[in-house]
């Protein structure tokens, strides 16, 4: 299994400008690359292949006077964004046919230098090296210092050098992990658990126990607020906006780590405990064009959950989606009967049929579980595996945003 580790890095003034030029470089030639392919389509042409692209945008492009700077990063980042241009032209084809799973995908578009997002890979044959002093070696940037957050469990195959809305740079690293060894970190157990995702709390186990909601984008409101505001009476243009745009840039970078961390301390937790986990598909797009558009993005659930499913896939547990017009609020955990909707102001309610009183949330947290079908054997197998897809994410990986997530 391949997972991304993801640590700061502190580029110095000359290495901030090396970086800076590769981003520009690896810009320019995925922009050429989509011209190309637009220009061939426009001509009724055939799209030219790989090779061509490498050829003609790379290789002579050097030669001429208007692209003899390219020659000044490595050869190997160049070629990656041509491999990134390919990649998001399959992509954009698979969705118009169909044959790629989620929402549906606009054709590539034109990169600016004034994304909020910068990046370029380096893989095993740009001969990057990690120094003895624990410094990232990259070809033509220099040996730049890494904030070393933990140790990498392998040697890793790739490394994307990120740059975020909030001008801080990461090292992520591609890991393959030892099956073995995760298996060795987190043994079997016989516990089993329902989870019911919420406002009020974030989440609510079967067993009764309740986990607050940090709600870390309601608590650093008034920071924000004042932050766009003396952003909105910046000049366009001007210095002064510069540092206004990055100050709320980093405020909003604050939230999402915080918020990230809280993810993947919960996630872990639930996963070292439970073999097997149950949780409800809930509909987080249709959620977030509700009045509660706000407390659900704040909540960040779809994040939570994907967590869950890639560290179940690693160390060998079940994860159990139930279907989410279940009705896991109406229906008694004890005898079974359903008893209605209520509204979300009812948070106890009785059972009509045996006078059982219920919290609301516990009780659809058991009836999760119970809709799951989880059940364990003697030796703490379950009953009912199931493949999950895996996130290339984990625990540590702060400030790296959730698409980067791919190798």
């Amino acid at each position: 299994m391949q997972l991304r580790y993801a640590f700061r890095l502190y580029p110095d003034a000359a290495q901030q400008a090396a970086l800076a030029r590769a981003f520009g470089c690896a810009r320019v030639v995925f922009n050429d690359a989509v011209r190309a392919r637009e220009d061939a389509r426009k001509a009724e042409l055939p799209f030219p292949t790989a090779g061509e692209l490498s050829r003609r945008l790379i290789t002579e492009a050097k030669q001429t006077k208007e692209r003899s700077w390219l020659g000044e990063v490595s050869a190997v980042v160049l070629q990656q964004s041509l491999r990134d241009a390919e990649r998001a032209y399959r992509n954009f084809f698979a969705s118009l046919k169909g044959a790629r799973k989620g929402p549906k995908l606009g054709a590539p578009r034109l990169k600016s230098r004034k994304d909020a997002r910068q990046s370029i890979r380096f893989t095993a044959n740009a001969r990057w090296t990690i120094t003895g002093g624990g410094r990232l070696n990259l070809p033509k940037i220099g040996a730049v210092k890494v904030k070393w957050s933990r140790p990498l469990p392998a040697a890793p195959t790739s490394v994307t050098v990120v740059k975020d809305a909030a001008d801080r740079f990461f090292a992520s690293f591609v890991i393959d992990t030892d099956p073995a060894v995760d298996a060795a970190r987190m043994p079997d157990t016989d516990r089993t658990v329902g989870i019911d995702l919420g406002l009020t709390h974030f989440a609510v186990l079967s067993d009764g126990t309740k986990i607050d909601s940090p709600r870390f984008l309601r608590r650093a409101e008034k920071k924000l607020k004042k932050a766009q505001r003396e952003l909105s009476r910046k000049q366009k243009g001007s210095k002064n906006r510069a540092r206004a745009r990055l100050k709320v840039a980093r405020a909003h970078a604050e939230v999402a780590d915080a918020r990230r961390e809280f993810h993947h301390q919960l996630s872990t937790k639930l996963i070292s405990e439970n073999q097997g986990i149950a949780v409800e598909d809930l509909s987080v797009a249709g959620l977030a064009r509700t009045r509660l558009a706000k407390s659900v993005h704040d909540a960040g659930w779809s994040s939570f959950i994907d967590m869950l499913e890639y560290k179940a896939e690693r160390y060998g547990r079940t994860l159990v989606k139930i279907g989410r017009f279940t009705p896991t609020s109406q229906t008694c955990s004890t005898c079974g009967a359903v008893d209605g909707p209520k509204p979300l102001d009812v948070r106890e309610w009785t059972c009509t049929a045996c006078g059982t009183v219920h919290d609301r949330d516990t009780n659809a947290a058991i009836n999760i579980k119970t809709a799951a079908g989880l059940a364990v054997t003697a030796c703490g197998a379950p009953v009912r595996p199931g493949g999950i897809p895996a996130q290339r994410e984990e625990t540590g990986s702060h400030g790296l945003p959730t698409r980067n997530r791919s190798s």
